[in-house]
């Protein structure tokens, strides 16, 4: 852009503004305008040109300007000066309206202030939160009030202590929430001033008023029943607060206030429903049972039962008529009653527990008084148990102990019974040893309570005493007793260590003393041992000792040593883990043994020998004496021919002597049977009638033949029992024959027979001379009869024969014999025999 350019814009610039000015001119421009054009550059005034007046008088355009900007000031102050006059007219007359109205109150704080200032009134006034209040008028100082500022606000140097209390309580409601009160006090002289309390703004005044005797007698009874409705309302605040129903009833008895706690044990959630219907707690019965208590006592208190909540519950009551109805309380005293019966089952189960001990114990209360006592008590001191539930004294049972002569006489009785009786003022457990006068000991134990009193325990150290004493002596006895044992002992600890040892053991392992000293190990032990012995048996001995099996079991055995000793060994498991060996030199009895051995085991070949043969012997014979009896039958039949008298005889005598040695042949095989434990029997229904006549029949001519009689007794309702019939029938026949080889010629010989519990009973019964007490002991024994007496001396098998089946059915035999006397063989049959049985050794 170059210079002529600019100009031109310049000038267009100009052109434009002055346009605007004449514009403003023309229509009356205001002071403005005219600021502005002065402030126009010289040649834009030049631009404006010139104006031509009216008067014909031309006018430059600054002019006109300046002359503009002057009726504009002039016109501005002509209007302010105006409107200075008019504010100032307005001020005088507020001022005038003020200083009436500032005089019509100084008027007013005048007469209030002559009212203030009367003598039987003062005010406190406090403004907003502001500690230091204005005190205004004053008291008669004739009723204790102080005239001083600080003295008078200082309310307890001259009211009661109550009355300041109320007014501190009021005056701090009043300035905290705003509560106005009116109340009365009284100074510490006695007289009574009306206290007014309001506020006004931001204001708290306090207001005390001299009353006269009228009205201090109605402003106390306003107090007093100001100060009674604000203990009704806060007693009935801490009644709502307490978990107690608590109600209260007017003169009709009807419900009229009642708590919280009273609404939620009759299930409402407000107390006024609960008041409105009627709600009771307590069953019409309870409720009947309380106004019959208070129309006599005007009171009751007892424990009454309700549901509540589902629940059945226990309540002390405690209900209280008045003049205008009626209040009362109910305390759930429900876990207190479960905790009572609790509390009274563990004292029960206490003393019973005590009355258990052997240790006596006795309980006195605070005042020394005998509470408790159980039985070992009562046996150790030896006292009457009306006396002792009588409650007596401690220091009265201490003389009385004294007195029976049980204590011993002290130096200074009365001291030492202080000394003693000290614990029921002391905290801590006394113990005593009392030596009593009959040789007893007693360990006393005096143990203070918490709640006052003490209790007594009373240990009988005698027997303790004597069993340390017992245990010391057989201690020493036990350690002389080992050291002189022939039998080697050591005892190992469960580490291995060997406790104690005799002589003996060291003497049997040729170790000398020092060697096995206490504490030595059990290994060092077994390598001094293991030269001359098995090293197994000593692994095993280490293993015993030092092992931790949960089950420790003892051992035995023998060991034989190199040098031809032979010991047999121990092991006994101790308590506390201890283990015991013994060691024994049993060389001559092993010996002694192994030979009896050897000699036993040629007697049972040489026995087995000896059945062998009979059993062969016996079948050996059977035949060839069966054949004899059938030939010697057959002679003395017709069909053979003629036999002269003397033939006759011998065949008699051949058939005769033959039966005896089969008989005697069959006895040995059946002992043989019955010893290599292979018979059986045939068990059947028995009759006893049909046994006893078929053993009877076979041995009825030898009866006959010496003139023996047979007296047969069987009881009634023997009936029968199971055996094998043919071994009875041989037992009652060897029975019978055994009698009347023995019996007398013309004697009687009883078989008799009955039931005995759950046997069948069998008794012989001869008048025979009788066997002395020597041959009873081996009467049962084969082939050994006794010949005193008897006709016939036979092989000696029927009596064990007899023993052999009756035992193998079960039975027993007795026989009870004398000399002269005769004898009575009694056998017993189970009534239910075995059906098989091995026979005894």
């Amino acid at each position: 852009m170059n210079i002529g350019e600019a100009r031109r814009k310049n000038a267009a610039h100009d052109r434009s503004m002055l346009k605007k000015l004449r514009m403003m001119l023309a229509s009356g421009g205001s002071a403005l305008s005219i600021l502005l054009l002065s402030h126009l550059p010289a040649h834009a005034q030049d631009a404006l040109g010139k104006i031509t007046t009216p008067f014909g008088v031309e006018v430059g355009t600054f002019e006109v300007v300046q002359f503009a900007m002057f009726l504009g000031a002039m016109g501005a102050a002509l209007l302010s000066a105006g409107w200075l006059i008019r504010e100032r007219s307005r001020i005088a007359h507020e001022n005038r309206r003020l200083r009436d109205k500032v005089a019509d109150l100084n008027l007013t704080v005048q007469r209030n202030e002559a009212l203030l200032n009367l003598k039987d009134q003062r005010v406190i006034v406090w403004e907003g939160a502001s500690s230091t209040p204005n005190v205004i008028g004053s008291l008669p100082p004739e009723i204790g009030v102080p005239e001083a500022r600080a003295l008078f606000l200082a309310f307890g140097r001259w009211l009661r202590i109550d009355s300041v209390t109320l007014l501190d309580r009021s005056i701090a409601a009043l300035r905290e929430k705003a509560r106005p009160f009116d109340i009365a006090v009284e100074t510490s002289k006695g007289a009574p001033l009306e206290v007014q309390g309001r506020t006004s703004g931001g204001y708290a005044i306090v207001r005390f008023i001299n009353l006269g005797e009228s009205r201090a007698a109605q402003a106390m009874l306003k107090s007093e029943n100001y100060q009674l409705n604000e203990a009704v309302t806060t007693l009935r605040g801490l009644l709502e607060s307490v978990e107690m129903p608590v109600w209260s009833r007017d003169g009709d008895g009807g419900l009229n206030w009642v708590n919280n706690a009273y609404a939620r044990a009759v299930d409402v959630r407000d107390p006024q429903i609960a008041i409105r219907d009627g709600r009771e707690l307590f069953g019409a019965q309870a409720r009947e049972r309380i106004e019959r208590e208070k129309a006599t006592n005007r009171r009751f208190q007892d424990q009454l039962s309700t549901v509540v909540g589902g629940d059945r519950r226990i309540f002390r009551v405690t209900d209280v008529a008045g003049s205008a109805g009626s209040a009362g309380i109910a305390t759930d005293i429900s876990e207190i009653e479960l905790i009572r019966e609790e509390f009274k089952r563990t004292v029960i189960n206490h003393s019973d527990t005590l009355d258990q001990l052997t240790t006596a114990v006795a309980m006195f209360d605070g005042n020394r008084k005998l509470q408790f006592f159980n039985q070992a008590f009562l046996k150790l001191w030896g006292l009457d148990t009306a006396f002792l539930e009588s409650s007596p004294d401690n220091a009265m049972l201490l003389d009385r102990f004294r007195s029976d002569g049980i204590l011993p006489e002290q130096q200074d009785w009365r001291r030492w019974k202080e000394t003693v009786l000290s614990a029921y003022h002391s905290v801590e457990s006394q113990e005593h040893v009392w030596y009593l006068t009959d040789g007893r000991t007693l360990r006393v134990v005096v143990n203070p309570q918490p709640k006052g009193g003490v209790t007594w325990v009373f240990e009988n150290l005698t027997e303790k005493l004597e069993l340390q004493s017992r245990y010391n002596t057989l201690i020493k006895v036990q350690g002389q007793t080992l050291d002189h044992l022939a039998e080697g002992v050591a005892v190992f600890g469960s580490d291995g260590k060997i406790r104690l040892s005799n002589p003996a053991f060291s003497s049997l392992w040729s170790l000398k003393r020092e060697q096995i000293a206490e504490g030595m190990h059990i290994s060092a032990i077994r390598r001094l041992c293991e030269p001359v012995s098995d090293a197994a048996h000593w692994e095993t001995f280490v293993t015993t000792v030092t092992g931790f099996d949960d089950e420790r079991q003892s051992l035995s055995g023998h060991i034989e040593l190199s040098t031809g000793k032979i010991l047999y060994y121990a092991t006994a498991p101790l308590p506390n883990g201890q283990t015991m060996l013994t060691f024994v030199d049993v060389t001559d009895s092993v010996q002694v043994e192994r030979a009896l051995k050897e000699k036993n085991e040629a007697l049972e070949r040489t026995d087995e020998l000896k059945n062998d043969f009979v059993q062969h012997v016996s079948y050996e014979l059977r035949s060839p004496l069966t054949n004899i009896i059938g030939f010697t039958e057959l002679l003395q039949t017709p069909m053979t021919g003629p036999l002269n008298d003397r033939q006759r005889d011998y065949l008699d005598h051949i058939g005769t002597s033959s039966s005896v040695l089969l008989t005697i042949v069959n006895d040995i095989l059946d002992l043989a049977t019955v010893d290599a434990g292979i018979m059986e029997l045939d068990i059947s229904d028995v009759s006893v009638t049909e046994a006893i006549a078929t053993a009877s029949e076979k041995v009825a001519g030898r009866f006959k033949e010496h003139n023996i009689l047979l007296d047969i007794r069987v009881s009634p309702g023997t009936g029968s029992f199971r055996a094998d019939a043919s071994r009875v029938k041989q037992v009652l026949s060897n029975l019978l024959s055994n009698a009347a080889n023995y019996a007398p010629e013309g004697s009687t010989v009883t078989l008799a027979c009955w039931r005995e519990q759950a046997d069948m009973v069998f008794s012989v019964k001869d008048s025979g001379p009788g066997m002395p007490d020597y041959v009873l002991d081996s009467i049962f024994k084969r082939f050994q009869p006794y010949p005193n007496g008897g006709r016939k001396r036979g092989a000696g098998l029927g009596l064990s024969i007899v023993k052999g089946f009756v035992e193998l059915h079960g039975g027993t035999v007795d026989i009870a014999s004398g000399a002269g006397k005769g004898t009575l063989v009694t056998c017993r049959f189970p009534l239910e025999a075995r059906t098989f049985s091995i026979a005894a050794e």
